[in-house]
């Protein structure tokens, strides 16, 4: 690769210290949480995460670019390979670049992608040093500089979800089912997941009353931040912990739900991020791989009374699901969609259904 075809930044450390990197996307100073993806693939959908929002994504896996960026083909009213309709991090750091890609649905290269979108990339940066950094100092600020300097900018001074539901609700399908979803900051890949079990998906923003709203089931999705932000998610959720619907959470919607029951959060060091976290289901042998992203976690001890447990990550001990123990309530804080990464927990998906399908009969 001719590295004089690339100009140079530096990627900046809320720390001091710096990493001097080439840039292959948008070239415009950013500052955001500086966070670490150990996945081996699915750059299109981490980038379209909206659990991103506000992050500079470091890739640890060494090469990225090689299967480019697929096209942006529809499917259910949803770009059908991404997870939204365009890229929530601030910024992406990986150590090579492969401007070359192929692939059968690849249209365009992962820098073209990122010059369209307006956000930076760097490459050329010691990401297996910069990773060690994060985990032993932990989760940090960040900046990308050019020839400009900028300060240091803090994500969690921003509502992030707020940025990133949708402002108006909007239906998918005409199934049987009526499925109310909360949208903190939808996947992509759950709605198509739900759509999937003959349903129709009413999907609301995070902080809508849905008092009124004829529904058989309601989810809470995933979504970028401190759960605490949300408090009128939370106080809507304690609304419907008093009515017999089905709930489901995933990521931020486990959170919410878990903080709803009476139980409180907390923010990680670094985060899980990965493809192959492992978590166990309480009070069985039953593990599995599953895919994750997010920051905080429910505090274990403060379960409240009537909820137990329903998984815990095997690396770090810390929660990863709560059940109630009569109602068909539940939630996990990692991705049964996964997109990208393993499917091992989808069969959660049929467990929401057919509560839905019970309760109604």
């Amino acid at each position: 690769m001719k590295y004089n075809q690339y100009r140079k930044a530096s990627l900046v450390l809320e720390d001091g210290q710096v990493f001097e990197g080439f840039s292959f996307g948008h070239e415009q100073a950013v500052s955001g949480e500086i966070v670490f993806n150990t996945a081996m693939t699915g750059y299109p959908e981490s980038l379209t995460d909206p659990s991103y929002c506000g992050q500079i994504i470091v890739l640890t896996y060494p090469s990225i670019g090689n299967y480019g960026v697929p096209g942006k083909t529809i499917e259910h009213q949803m770009l059908r390979f991404f997870e939204s309709d365009r890229i929530h991090a601030k910024a992406l750091i990986i150590a090579d670049y492969s401007a070359k890609f192929n692939h059968w649905n690849a249209e365009k290269s992962l820098g073209e992608w990122l010059r369209e979108e307006q956000v930076p990339g760097l490459f050329g940066i010691d990401t297996r040093m910069l990773t060690k950094i994060i985990r032993e100092k932990g989760t940090m600020l960040a900046k990308i500089v050019f020839s400009e300097d900028i300060p240091f900018e803090n994500p969690d001074d921003h509502h992030l979800v707020d940025q990133v539901s949708l402002h108006e609700r909007i239906v998918y399908g005409h199934g049987k089912h009526r499925i109310l979803l909360i949208d903190c900051g939808v996947k992509s890949n759950i709605i198509r997941y739900l759509l999937g079990f003959d349903t129709t998906i009413i999907r609301v923003p995070w902080n809508y009353d849905y008092s009124h709203e004829s529904f058989d089931g309601l989810f809470i999705s995933n979504g970028p931040g401190d759960p605490v932000a949300c408090q009128t998610t939370v106080a809507n959720l304690k609304k419907s912990l008093q009515q017999k619907h089905p709930i489901f959470g995933i990521c931020l919607g486990h959170q919410l739900l878990a903080l709803a029951a009476g139980a409180e959060t907390y923010k990680l060091k670094f985060g899980h991020r990965s493809h192959n976290q492992p978590v166990i289901r309480q009070g069985s042998t039953s593990a599995y791989l599953t895919s994750q992203n997010h920051g905080y976690a429910v505090k274990s001890d403060s379960i409240p009374v009537g909820w137990e447990p329903y998984f815990t990550n095997l690396n770090d001990n810390s929660n990863e699901g709560l059940i109630h123990t009569e109602k068909p309530w539940f939630s996990t804080q990692f991705h049964p969609e996964a997109s990208s990464g393993p499917t091992d927990t989808a069969f959660l998906f049929d467990k929401f259904i057919n509560s839905i399908e019970t309760c109604k009969k």
